[in-house]
């Protein structure tokens, strides 16, 4: 399943949080591609992740815990 993670909207977002959940629960990301992506989420940009269909309903409580909003991509 892929998501585009839009924005954290949370007022002091927890890099090392996001960049750990990205290594997680994305197929294809390690923590070089993680970090890089959690800067480019939080200075606004969206960013397109895929997640493992088993996982994906613990991957989304774990995005929404971090005020990370997502979309799905069909």
């Amino acid at each position: 399943m892929k998501i585009n993670l839009l924005s954290c909207f949370a007022q002091r977002p927890d890099r090392r949080a996001i960049s750990k959940c990205l290594v997680e629960i994305s197929h294809n990301t390690n923590e070089a591609l993680s970090e890089e992506l959690t800067d480019i989420l939080l200075e606004g940009d969206a960013v397109e992740i895929e997640i493992g269909d088993k996982s994906s309903g613990s991957a989304l409580r774990a995005l929404r815990k971090l005020s990370v909003e997502y979309e799905f991509i069909a």
